[in-house]
């Protein structure tokens, strides 16, 4: 690699980092309401609840699931940067209870700027973790693009009897978490300062395929992946597909390592802000909550772990549902 692709900090080049650069969620579903409602006989999970991938049966014993996710730059090392962004374009397919099976890239690179050996760096990093995954990728779209830009189309496969999907939670059953969140305070760190939070790296290249497997052996039918939209975002549009409410313990709730210690220095992302905006009219906070309580409950995660309804061994319980509406926070 030359001097230059190892000096060069790609997250300067972005005007926000990895899922914090999502749509605001109350924008996103301005715009596409009257797009819902395509109901065909075939599709099983579509538009209407914005669940992680769209499920459409084509035999009685399987289903096709349909993803996509791309975005900027979430730390400065273009090969990590491709895991993290491979990693959580594959999480969609997990999140539905699914194997992933094919993979296409997505790629907006300005090739004026920044030289293609760091574009080369990032799809070796994007086939690395998809191999672990066991998922071929297969060709890719490239535009010249002012933004970086990285991540994946996924096609997988599903049981369409087993689909995980956030339209079908029940009160009374415990709420789970497969990852720690945090990770979208650390990375603003890096995107300010420079400091590689190694713990961040960890748990954004990892998949979240055992994670789903578990679920499933549980017997869980409802889940979906925590990523921009922030924990209680995630949280909140399962419950409102579901309807039913939820009480959440923050003592029981993990955080990455140094995610607490990047909140009290002010690294919270604009995306984060706006996802607490977003959710807050459905927050029943406890008198002792703060507001930087909610400022991590609401951080814009980057391929965040499983939010399952249903205990699954070996992962913390963060909360349960119940009935009515909202979520509660003790």
């Amino acid at each position: 690699m030359s001097d230059t692709t190892e000096t060069t900090r790609l997250t300067g080049y972005a005007h926000g980092g990895g899922c914090a650069c999502k749509i605001p969620p109350g924008e996103l579903e301005d715009a596409v309401r009257g797009l819902t409602g395509q109901a065909a006989p075939d599709v099983l999970v579509g538009l209407d609840d914005g669940d992680d991938a769209a499920a459409v049966l084509v035999r009685d014993d399987l289903a096709i699931l349909s993803t996509a996710d791309f975005f900027t730059p979430v730390v400065d090392d273009a090969y990590d940067w491709g895991r993290i962004a491979a990693a959580n374009a594959l999480s969609d397919v997990y999140a539905m209870g699914g194997r992933p099976v094919v993979a296409i890239n997505l790629v907006g690179w300005p090739r004026g700027v920044l030289p293609m050996e760091l574009m080369t760096e990032v799809l070796r990093g994007g086939l690395a973790v998809a191999g672990e995954a066991g998922c071929p990728v297969i060709g890719g779209h490239t535009i010249d693009d002012p933004e970086p830009k990285y991540g994946m189309a996924v096609t997988g496969v599903a049981d369409p009897t087993r689909l995980l999907r956030n339209d079908s939670a029940e009160a009374g059953l415990p709420i789970t978490l497969t990852k720690p969140i945090g990770v979208g305070l650390l990375n603003n760190r890096h995107k300010q300062t420079g400091e590689v939070s190694e713990a961040a790296i960890e748990t954004m290249t990892a998949l979240n395929r055992e994670a789903s497997e578990a679920a499933l052996a549980a017997g869980a039918t409802a889940a979906t992946d925590v990523t921009g939209f922030g924990l209680l975002g995630h949280l909140h549009k399962l419950l409102r597909a579901s309807g039913v409410g939820a009480v959440l313990e923050r003592s029981a709730i993990p955080t990455v390592e140094g995610a607490r210690e990047a909140l009290r220095d002010g690294y919270v992302s604009g995306g984060t802000r706006r996802n607490l905006d977003w959710v807050r009219p459905h927050l029943s906070p406890a008198a002792d909550v703060t507001e930087d309580d909610l400022l991590l409950l609401a951080d814009a995660q980057t391929s965040g772990g499983l939010l399952v309804v249903g205990e699954v061994p070996g992962y913390p319980v963060i909360g349960r549902t119940v009935a009515g509406s909202g979520i509660e926070i003790v």
